[in-house]
């Protein structure tokens, strides 16, 4: 019954995703995500100031901040999981809005700082959820999930195993598989190694990285650490109370500071051999 009930829910979104053809305004051929004005408040506090921002394709944008700046809500809106107060939101063209969110999120992967994972599917039905529910060909399947199983250095058997049985960089990979299974427009990703020890984070940090340049894959990802910025992001967009306060290299932000609170936020980061 749970299968079933998970079925179900992923079967919610297995409806035509709306195209820029349905009459609607393209974005620039270099953004995938637009976001102009947008805002947003939970009861009369602002949680996103209005700001706007473009995600360009083939690029890992970072959404770097304190906790509770704003970061996480804003994926959210950029998810279409939440509605904003004000402005728009475009995917490829295409407003992104509580109607057609369910459509689009077919055109997006999800990581989450738990992974996420279906306790009750193995790993791999975990990753071939979404495309066994949209009727995605078998043989399709499995050659996708050998191809993304190599990428992220998973062995076949891990596959085989329930989430409980993986370790946590194990579940994170899978997780990751899950996100870039079909091929998505962008892929929005929340603290997606938080729960991680050092040495696990930091190997998987440039495991990510590697497989977003094999992939020509869109990201954009949520953290507060500056490390993973420099190791993952081409741009960083810094975050301050709501705000979007900068928007640049790592280095450029450093070496440019837009407010002393951006100083004071980046005077911890030094450059390191891994950048």
């Amino acid at each position: 019954m749970r299968v079933a009930l998970c079925r179900r829910r992923v079967q919610s979104w297995a409806v035509r995703a709306p195209s820029a053809s349905d009459g609607l305004s393209a974005s620039g051929p270099d953004a995938v995500l637009v976001l102009r004005n947008v805002t947003r408040s939970f009861n009369g506090l602002p949680a996103v100031r209005p700001l706007s921002l473009e995600v360009p394709r083939e690029q890992t944008t970072v959404l770097l901040g304190e906790s509770g700046s704003g970061k996480s809500t804003l994926l959210r809106l950029m998810a279409g999981l939440l509605p904003p107060d004000s402005g728009e939101i475009l995917l490829e063209g295409v407003p992104v809005t509580m109607e057609t969110g369910p459509a689009l999120r077919q055109r997006m992967g999800f990581g989450l700082q738990s992974g996420g994972l279906f306790p009750h599917l193995t790993a791999a039905d975990n990753v071939t959820l979404l495309a066994r529910a949209l009727k995605k060909p078998a043989d399709w399947r499995t050659r996708r999930l050998e191809e993304l199983a190599g990428l992220v250095r998973l062995e076949p058997a891990v596959l085989r195993r329930w989430p409980l049985e993986l370790s946590g960089g194990q579940r994170q990979r899978v997780s990751l598989m899950r996100a870039l299974f079909l091929r998505p427009a962008v892929v929005l990703l929340d603290e997606p190694l938080g729960a991680l020890d050092p040495v696990t984070r930091g190997e998987l940090q440039h495991e990510l990285k590697h497989v977003f340049e094999a992939l020509g894959t869109t990201v954009v990802l949520v953290t507060h650490d500056l490390q993973e910025a420099a190791v993952l992001g081409h741009r960083v967009a810094l975050m301050h109370d709501g705000s979007l306060v900068q928007v640049g290299s790592l280095d450029e932000l450093a070496a440019h500071p837009a407010s002393p609170w951006v100083e004071r936020f980046l005077a911890g980061w030094r450059r390191g051999p891994s950048r």
